[in-house]
């Protein structure tokens, strides 16, 4: 037991405090320095910062996790959608949008921390040309999107099989290996394929396939893709290309008429290149050329049947048996020698009968004819058309100097523009037909080595010219109209028929006036030439001659005594031998023709 005395001489401690002592606390630590000892016991964290938490809380609406920080995180639990296997103790990632919001609440975001976090993994498996995983969402134009490291990638469709893809939809709902092929940090886009790995796994393969090919060898394939100009082949693990002329023998519009998507066939190897990695193929070459096995018995002038299967300009080709194709040139479909094009004779799809005009079998060309169905019009062409002969033509053009027409396909003549009338003048065949019209003809000449005639019009009836020769004597007066007015004079439409020529000064009037066009007045023939079928004509003449009628007559008489006068002297100098020539003169006087002597 302590002693009493010791105890009653003991002083307490002059700084201890009783109330600290009672309380339990300790009132000289400050409260800062209570809140600075508490955040030494938790994380260090920074805003905008990416750290590790653990889920303490799951339910339908969030997700709490604790950061070690003096507040736990909220975060919605859509952005933990991706993955449902989440449980309480789990170790996430999660951004540090804000240590206190208003309510003092720390802010925290998964999805911005696996953005963050896939960024630089995504650039990570560019740089190190790494395999990645990704989630197919959806389809969209042109390919699919596809979740990669929560970021929203796209996947061409070109990219998603080394095949051509159907069925875009299949993929949908998948989860895919990639490889990162583009990256646009600015606009933060992200380009993946599964081609590229399925590429790389079968370049050992192709490599291996291309070194054992050989020309002339023949594999089988699948056909893969089907095109305009050709059809692709997978040849196990390589492809080759059967171009369209290829595909057989005979002409083929489509591909699609030979061959099916994922068809197998069997195909022989054309040609080859190892560094462009090109493969040809052929599939006609494994059976025999058609042109071998044509009838050898076949010859010119043999008649054959075939379908045309291309038309041109200057012909039509006509596929006498797959893969044989003869050539009827525009020029052997009619006797007609007009420029035509062969789309006037046929049609593509046309069934028709031609004649063998030349046949190659070594160089495999054959020329067919059709004109020669039918006989050579030419050949009887002086029975058919006799000079003197009429018949009706078709107008087919028109030449300064005259009308070409035609009087059965392949027989063609020209009437010359001064056949045309007797007694029109036509300055252009134009004014006297129109093109395509019918007209009536006389056959005038045949010149068959040329294969034209010389046809006339205006022969189909007699030559006025005969009558006009006594109708229109000089001195002969004719009512007539003037039809056509020129410097030089003017033409004049006579009653009677045929047409006369008056120059100015034989056109005034008798007031003095010029007569003008569409007038209808007397004329006086001056001059009559059948051989140039020239009619002078005059109206002054008209009225000038009855002015002149008495001193006419006056001149008359004394022309009378003159003329006796020359006859008594005629007589007087002339012997009896010439007695005939008097009596001859003697007789003219009196029917009161003019003296030769004069």
């Amino acid at each position: 037991m302590a002693n009493l005395e010791d105890v009653k001489n003991v002083q307490p401690l002059a700084d201890f405090n009783w109330d600290e002592f009672e309380n339990g606390t300790n009132v000289e630590v400050s409260k800062e320095e209570l809140v600075k000892a508490y955040d030494e016991t938790l994380n260090k964290i920074q805003e905008a910062q990416v750290v590790e938490g653990i889920v303490s809380s799951i339910d339908k609406k969030e997700v709490v996790v604790n950061i070690g920080y003096k507040s736990d995180g909220v975060i919605p639990a859509s952005e933990f959608r991706y993955n449902p296997e989440l449980k309480v103790g789990d170790k996430v990632q999660v951004y540090v949008e804000n240590q206190e919001d208003k309510r003092g609440q720390l802010m925290l975001s998964h999805r911005k921390a696996r953005l963050q976090k896939s960024w630089e993994n995504i650039n990570k498996a560019m740089e190190n040309d790494e395999v990645i995983q990704g989630y197919i969402k959806s389809r969209t134009k042109g390919g699919m999107i596809v979740d990669v490291f929560g970021i929203e990638a796209f996947l061409p469709g070109s990219q998603i099989d080394v095949h051509p893809i159907r069925d875009y939809d299949v993929f949908v709902g998948k989860t895919m290996e990639f490889k990162v092929v583009k990256i646009n940090q600015e606009f933060r886009n992200v380009v993946v394929s599964h081609k590229a790995l399925i590429e790389a796994e079968l370049e050992a393969q192709r490599k291996e396939i291309i070194s054992h090919l050989e020309k002339g060898q023949i594999l089988e394939g699948t056909v893969k893709n089907i095109t305009s100009y050709g059809v692709f082949v997978d040849l196990g693990g390589v492809d080759g290309l059967i171009h369209i002329t290829d595909l057989s023998w005979g002409r083929v519009s489509d591909p699609h008429e030979v061959v099916a998507l994922d068809d197998k066939i069997n195909v022989v190897i054309l040609d080859f290149d190892e560094e462009k990695k090109r493969i040809a193929l052929g599939l006609k070459q494994l059976i025999p050329h058609p042109w071998d096995a044509l009838d050898a018995n076949l010859k010119v002038g043999d008649h054959i049947k075939g379908k045309v299967v291309v038309m041109a300009d200057y012909g039509a080709f006509v596929e006498v048996q797959p893969g044989v194709e003869g050539l009827i040139h525009v020029s052997e479909m009619s006797w007609s020698q007009h420029l035509r094009s062969a789309q006037e004779f046929m049609k593509v799809g046309d069934e028709v009968e031609a004649v063998i005009l030349t046949l190659d079998r070594e160089e495999r060309k054959m020329s067919l004819g059709i004109k020669q169905l039918r006989e050579d019009p030419w050949e009887v062409i002086e029975v058919k058309y006799p000079i003197g002969s009429k018949h009706t033509a078709t107008v087919r053009n028109f030449t300064n100097f005259g009308i070409f027409v035609e009087l059965e396909e392949g027989v063609d003549g020209l009437i010359h523009v001064s056949d045309l009338s007797w007694t029109k003048k036509v300055k252009h065949p134009s004014e006297f037909t129109s093109q395509g019209a019918q007209i009536d003809v006389v056959v005038l000449e045949i010149d068959k080595e040329n294969r034209r005639l010389s046809l006339g019009h205006k022969q189909l009836e007699d030559n006025p010219w005969d009558t006009y020769e006594t109708l229109f004597t000089p001195g002969s007066i004719h009512e007539g109209k003037i039809t056509e007015s020129m410097d030089k004079g003017a033409v004049i439409t006579l009653n009677e028929g045929g047409e006369g020529f008056a120059t100015p000064k034989h056109l005034v009037k008798e007031d003095g006036t010029q007569a003008q066009l569409g007038e209808v007045l007397p004329f006086v023939v001056i001059e009559f030439v059948k051989d140039t079928k020239r009619i002078i004509l005059s109206h002054s003449r008209t009225f000038e001659e009855v002015k002149e009628e008495q001193p006419r007559r006056r001149h008359a008489n004394s022309s009378r005594k003159q003329q006796e006068a020359q006859v008594n002297n005629v007589a007087a100098g002339t012997s009896l031998g010439d007695l005939d020539v008097l009596a001859d003169l003697k007789k003219k006087m009196e029917e009161g023709q003019p003296s030769p002597y004069n």
